[in-house]
């Protein structure tokens, strides 16, 4: 019997060993590093203090503009604010606006796109052309024209970009559902005799929304970036705030003599949406270079 477990043991092993090297095989090496980028930008979101246990609003000014250091990794700012540890900690508010809009974005887009690609002609012709013209608007041009109705600040920039970015899962899912409904094992599900609620649950549905997930991955890299081109106009989250795009706001002032202000967040949303773009990429792809 302790054979037996031993044999169990050992398969299961093989098993496990051998779904980590597909995994790593499909990621390739730039998507591993994208995932150990992004597994720290979770840490970082999550609990910052493993990371950075300082308070990133602790005002030290006779270490203003304090250039990278041992002491100071991403220098300071000019109330002498440790940069790095507010980094890490922005981290939160910048994903987390990003994480929430491209949730609204995806959460009504799938309403609107099954409904046009399942409902009726009339439907289906009037929410296609609405998404082909709100889709030919830069998404920024968009969320700027929503700030300007609702205001700035976090809340109102998580609405604005959530509200972009609808027309493009609309109609990526739209045309991916009108494909689906027309396919051959659909058909055969309606000659079997299965009704629209089994034939939605078991094919439409599930064939169509897993190309979301990657298109969600490279979702929230893009919704990062407007998030901080928003807080870099002074439309999102205002200072003291360690968001992404409030601090490269603070520091283009002092871009000629403390380079370390712009470039070190920048660098954190540059670092953050690459690494999810090429995991977006490497989802959608399935591995292929």
């Amino acid at each position: 019997m302790s054979a037996g477990i031993a044999a169990g043991r050992q398969s299961r092993e093989r098993r496990s060993a051998s779904r980590l090297a597909r995994a790593g095989a499909t990621l390739g090496w730039s998507g591993s590093i994208g995932v150990a980028l992004l597994l720290l930008t979770a840490i970082a979101v999550c609990a910052p203090q493993l990371l950075a246990p300082g308070d990133p609003l602790a005002v030290h000014p006779a270490d203003a503009f304090a250039p990278p250091s041992p002491a100071h990794p991403f220098g300071t700012d000019e109330s002498g604010r440790d940069l790095y540890t507010r980094v890490v900690h922005g981290a939160a508010a910048s994903v987390g606006i990003g994480l929430a809009a491209t949730g609204i974005g995806i959460g009504v887009g799938a309403v609107l796109g099954f409904a046009a690609g399942l409902g009726p002609r009339f439907l289906d012709a009037s929410l296609g052309r609405v998404f082909e013209v709100l889709f030919a608007l830069p998404t920024l041009v968009m969320a700027l024209l929503f700030i300007s109705i609702m205001g700035g600040g976090p809340a109102a920039s998580v609405l604005a970009i959530g509200l972009a970015t609808i027309p493009g899962y609309a109609r990526m899912l739209r045309a991916r559902v009108r494909g689906i409904a027309r396919s051959g094992y659909v058909e055969w599900a309606r000659l079997d005799g299965a009704g629209p609620a089994r034939i939605f649950v078991s094919h439409i549905a599930p064939n169509s929304l897993w190309p979301l997930v990657s298109a969600a991955t490279l979702g929230v890299g893009q919704a990062i970036v407007w998030v901080s081109a928003l807080g870099f106009l002074g439309l999102g989250a205002l200072p003291p705030s360690p968001e992404w795009g409030a601090m490269l706001n603070a520091g283009r002032v002092y871009l000629t003599t403390a380079w370390w202000m712009t470039v070190c967040p920048g660098l954190a949303i540059v670092a953050t949406a690459a690494a999810l773009t090429v995991l977006g990429r490497r989802l959608s792809s399935g591995g292929s270079a």
